[in-house]
């Protein structure tokens, strides 16, 4: 059994407090509220070596027991989205609350409740290590928010440094229906543009005194939303484009505007690059005579791990500890796996049920608090294995 000194009963109490005194606190991105230091001073306890590696007013943590190779890696984050109207929460956002069943808390599902189940299947883990191998836990508190001081900071560290990641399990909610339905191996591509078409504003009673830039773009976008960008592969759909926001005029219904103002996003499958999307965009508003600035956020890039010894892993714990065959998906937003996939061979996604996230009245089944741990440990301990006997995957 993956869990031989310790009950299912005990990895439930022990995963339910955990999870309830990182929902206490008020940790809404960037802050973390002292969840960091909760964490590094259980994990120094239980014989990790904790590290800060800190950057831009952003807590990271980078918790490692053992020095050999593979290192298997759990990631996830403290930091949440803010809760929202109060008065529409049936109990305090950031007071754990039991009922029907269920934790309530902000965060609780995204991703308190599976960071605890983390915690707890990495101390067991290390108290019980075998000599092959390495766990290590890789914390942030900047996930929800821009995401440029935290995960992708202590990846930059390690990899100056020359330390690797072999394998990553991240905690977050990809579950649909029910614990264990689903695994997530990738992740599609994100790549956000801010188009400013610029026009001559009249009285729109003399349009030939003017240029209506909403007029004049309208052939433009629908080429745009009509275009087959790619027809994406086995693990990921085809390239989405999408419209998030237009505006442009003075309020008044006798004025043609001088400016029209367009947001629009493209989720991308790796049959695309982010180079070649912004180069046919181009094309598109050039070709219809549009004067125009076009500006770029910063890409999320698409990443994918195939079948393989932590697939494997991941799916075999799964079925043994919920009795759910899991599916692979590339579904979803970005997650800070796409920063863990630069230096890591495998990434995986695996964690509750997402239908409250980000929502009023957040939620996790506590029953699945510790299956999760046990999954956790479990998948771990077997991928250990499989390196323990020589069985690694083929190097990027």
């Amino acid at each position: 059994m993956a869990t031989p000194r310790a009950t299912a009963d005990a990895i439930q109490h022990e995963t339910l407090a955990l999870a309830k005194a990182l929902i206490a606190c008020r940790s809404i991105t960037p802050d973390d509220d002292g969840a960091m230091t909760l964490i590094a001073t259980r994990l120094a306890a239980a014989g990790f070596v904790c590290e800060r590696i800190d950057r831009g007013g952003v807590r990271n943590l980078w918790a490692r027991a053992g020095t050999t190779s593979p290192v298997l890696c759990l990631a996830g984050h403290v930091d949440v989205v803010p809760p929202g109207p109060l008065d529409a929460w049936t109990s305090d956002p950031f007071v754990p609350t039991e009922r029907d069943g269920c934790l309530y808390g902000r965060g609780a599902s995204d991703m308190k409740g599976p960071l605890a189940s983390m915690i707890t299947a990495a101390e067991r883990i290390a108290a019980t290590r075998d000599a092959v191998g390495s766990i290590a836990l890789l914390i942030t508190s900047d996930e929800e928010g821009d995401a440029v001081d935290g995960t992708a900071a202590v990846i930059e560290a390690l990899r100056a440094r020359g330390e690797g990641i072999d394998a990553c399990i991240v905690g977050e909610p990809t579950s649909a229906d029910r614990l264990g339905d689903t695994i997530k191996h990738g992740r599609r591509g994100s790549l956000s543009g801010s188009l400013h078409v610029t026009g001559v504003q009249c009285h729109i009673a003399y349009p030939e005194r003017g240029r209506n830039p909403i007029q004049t773009s309208l052939p433009a976008l629908a080429e745009l939303a009509a275009t087959v960008w790619d027809r994406g592969n086995a693990d990921f759909p085809p390239t989405s484009f999408q419209i998030s926001n237009i505006h442009a005029g003075t309020c008044a219904v006798n004025v043609i505007p001088g400016t029209l103002d367009v947001t629009f996003n493209f989720r991308f499958s790796p049959e695309s690059t982010a180079d070649g999307l912004q180069t046919r965009v181009r094309e598109v508003l050039d070709r219809h005579g549009l004067d125009y600035d076009l500006t770029w956020k910063p890409v999320a890039h698409p990443f994918a791990t195939p079948g393989g010894p932590l697939v494997d892993a991941v799916r075999d714990a799964v079925a043994t500890a919920s009795g759910v065959i899991p599916v692979l998906s590339t579904s979803g937003g970005t997650s800070d796996g796409r920063f863990i996939a630069t230096l890591a061979r495998e990434v995986v996604e695996f964690g509750p049920t997402n239908d409250t996230i980000h929502k009023v009245n957040e939620r996790i089944q506590i029953d699945d608090l510790g299956t999760l741990s046990r999954i956790y440990e479990q998948a771990v301990r077997a991928r250990l294995r499989r390196s323990a006997a020589g069985l690694e995957p083929d190097p990027l």
